[in-house]
């Protein structure tokens, strides 16, 4: 039995050792080597080849500006300059002149009301007067001879006087049918409709002026010493961009509103090329202090790493990475106040998930558009 275990063991050895494709390996061959240890070889042999290709990169130049600390507010704007428009008289339309969106001279005619009733009121009027100035007339002839009292004369006076006024009058509410706006501006709303009989509470149109625009905004009291009249503000609206107006405080309330601890600034609004429209969205910047000459960093530089600003900037070759200590900042630039200075080269496309000392290939330097503030 022992015997037979020991034949058959023997057996399986030889069919393993002439098993087809496997070759013993004879004296003065080595078995080939693989890729990968191909590569480590040449890698060892060239280490240039382990060195990392250069990252593509846009850069802008720093610069140097005036930066401005705000008090960021935001308001509704509305104007200063705005009229509703009635009639003083009663009467029908017979004419519009205006539509809405229309430009309006102060004391252009808007509208008139038929004129026929007005018209007999005023011949009938002016006729009156002259009757009472002929009869004044004929009394004073008579008065500076003595031939009538004091009394009939002051009496025929007054009666031509009465005509007179009235005269007037009915030549006042005969002007009333042109109906004519009060302010230069542009018709916001007309409401009158040809052939309605109006009121004299009867609302015609409004005219607004937006050459005077205004923001109110509502401060926090603690900002209640930083603010005067006169000083200088930014605003600008979301649906313009790259628009920003210049601004300055009109009027600041007196009273802190005890319910929401702020209080009531009127903030006047430049408004170029009339761009601005009553009831647009706006955010109001009031400048509290300016920083002038100073490193500015554009925000599109700026990679966020928990909570800290670090941008790249590019020394021979290499991005470097500084963590930012900021000064003053806006919508679009951040104060530098160390380890950055004006004419270094920061990565403003190309620098996300960027490490330190990677090195860099500069494909193009953009201009540098952030404007220092005035």
């Amino acid at each position: 039995m022992f015997r037979l275990f020991v034949l058959v063991v023997l057996s399986v050895a030889l069919l393993v050792q002439c098993k087809p494709g496997k070759r013993p390996d004879r004296p003065g061959n080595k078995p080939a080597a693989t890729d990968s240890a191909a590569q480590r070889a040449d890698g060892r042999m060239n280490p240039a080849a382990n060195d990392q290709e250069p990252v593509p990169v846009e850069v802008v130049t720093i610069t140097k500006g005036d930066i401005s600390n705000y008090i960021l507010l935001s308001s509704n704007l509305e104007t200063e300059i705005m009229a509703d428009v009635y009639s003083r008289v009663q009467g029908i339309v017979d004419s519009i002149f205006k539509e809405e969106g229309q430009y309006v001279k102060k004391d252009e005619v808007m509208l008139t009301l038929e004129a026929k009733e007005y018209i007999l009121k005023e011949k009938k009027a002016r006729l009156e007067y002259e009757k009472q100035k002929s009869a004044y007339e004929r009394l004073a002839a008579m008065y500076q001879k003595n031939l009538m009292s004091k009394e009939e004369f002051e009496k025929a006076k007054y009666a031509m006087e009465t005509a007179r006024v009235q005269w007037d009058e009915a030549k006042l509410n005969l002007s009333y049918t042109k109906i004519k706006s009060p302010i230069s501006g542009r018709v916001g709303e007309r409401l009158a409709k040809i052939g309605e009989r109006i009121q004299p509470t009867d609302k015609l149109f409004s005219v607004v002026n937006n050459s005077q625009v205004i923001a109110v905004v509502y401060v926090p009291e603690k900002n209640i010493n930083q603010l005067k009249i006169g000083q200088k503000a930014v605003v600008y609206s979301d649906h313009l961009q790259g628009e920003k107006f210049d601004a300055w405080i009109k009027r600041i309330s007196p009273v802190v509103d005890p319910s929401s601890g702020t209080f009531k600034v009127t903030v006047g609004v430049r408004n170029r090329k009339n761009m601005l429209r009553p009831g647009m969205f706006v955010n109001v910047n009031i400048i509290i202090d300016t920083h002038k000459d100073v490193v500015l960093i554009p925000k599109t530089a700026i990679v966020y790493e928990n909570e800290a600003m670090v941008v790249y900037v590019v020394r021979d070759g290499v991005a470097h990475k500084i963590r930012l200590t900021p000064g003053y900042e806006d919508n679009e630039k951040v104060e530098s106040l160390k380890d950055i200075s004006a004419g270094d080269q920061v990565i403003v496309v190309g620098q996300a998930g960027m490490k330190d000392k990677t090195p860099v290939r500069i494909v193009n330097v953009r201009e540098n558009t952030i404007a220092a503030a005035k």
